[in-house]
């Protein structure tokens, strides 16, 4: 235990790049479109199944790119490459990853919990944040973002009301700003590791 250094900047810095990947707020509309095909959204069981498969991925995506022989420095580079298509998307209202649409007749754990929320972009952006920040901040960053996605999701209709579909839009843009950031700073730290390689 003694070796666990929790630092406030670096679980900030992560709780943003995650909460701007999960987008739960940008996925309202997908959220409401399936509450009407199947009247109810286990807002809890979503949110821990979530959770689950995106610790195992924190912990165990690392050992699988071991397993293709692929250094986490070089899959940071293609993160930050993830990340900044992401970014693009929400700056430029574009839909590259963001086709998905929600099946009738599904549960919270399909779409909800995989792929909405612990999908291809959020296990790119945890193994690529592996190579920035110490694990028990991500750790901390990821529990707070899904306390985060399960209040979203229990209150959904009252969001939307609250901010209404032009605040929903501002921050989009906001965060995919912030993304843009982010994923730069992620290519030129880890590409400089490579190019010295």
């Amino acid at each position: 235990m003694g070796s666990l250094n929790f630092s406030f900047i670096e679980i900030t810095s992560a709780f943003m790049v995650l909460f701007a990947i999960i987008d739960i707020l940008g996925s309202a509309p997908i959220i409401i479109n399936v509450k009407k095909n199947n009247k109810n959204i286990h807002a809890f069981w979503a949110s821990l199944v979530a959770l689950i498969i995106l610790i195992f991925f924190l912990f165990m995506g690392e050992g699988v790119l071991k397993l293709f022989g692929v250094d986490i420095e070089s899959f940071a580079v293609a993160g930050a490459l993830i990340i900044f298509i992401f970014a693009i998307e929400m700056i430029l209202d574009i839909e590259i990853f963001r086709s998905y649409k929600a099946p009738k007749n599904t549960f919270s754990i399909v779409p909800l919990a995989f792929p909405l929320i612990a999908g291809p972009g959020s296990f790119t952006t945890l193994v690529a944040l592996r190579a920035e920040y110490r694990v028990e901040n991500i750790l901390v960053a990821l529990i707070l973002n899904m306390a985060f996605v399960y209040l979203v999701l229990k209150s959904t209709d009252r969001i939307e009301k609250l901010i209404g579909e032009a605040g929903i839009y501002v921050i989009r843009k906001f965060f995919g700003i912030i993304l843009l950031a982010i994923a730069v700073k992620l290519f030129t730290t880890n590409i400089s590791y490579l190019i010295k390689l």
